[in-house]
């Protein structure tokens, strides 16, 4: 049960939220995490700061799973998100910021896992 929550300061294409959307589908697989129960959002034109400085380039993207995955698993997954917005929208890694929240509950269709 993954949701994985981008946040992107620059504005997207249909186009480029799809491959986004299609890129962190295969990635998901690096937590141990299939596809098939994935969330994505995509918020663009997200206001975003760092060192006091507006982002004209960068990213927040926050992973949310049910249980846990280990640190190296998660260290993997940093560096494909990383490189995803790099090759996909020029984000330079040093603007992104990824965040690991485990969820011991979680809700799904009524019910709980």
């Amino acid at each position: 049960m993954p949701f994985i929550d981008c946040k992107i300061s620059q504005k997207l294409s249909s186009e480029q939220k799809e491959v986004l959307k299609t890129e962190l589908g295969k990635a998901v697989s690096i937590i141990h995490k299939p596809e098939s129960y994935l969330m994505v959002g995509i918020c663009d034109g997200y206001d975003l700061y760092f060192a006091g400085k507006k982002l004209e380039k960068g990213a927040y993207v926050s992973v949310s799973l049910f249980g846990s995955a280990p640190s190296s698993s998660y260290e993997k997954m940093t560096e494909c998100i990383c490189n995803l917005l790099e090759t996909e929208l020029g984000i330079d890694g040093s603007s992104v910021y990824v965040t690991y929240h485990s969820v011991d509950d979680w809700g799904w269709d009524g019910a709980n896992f």
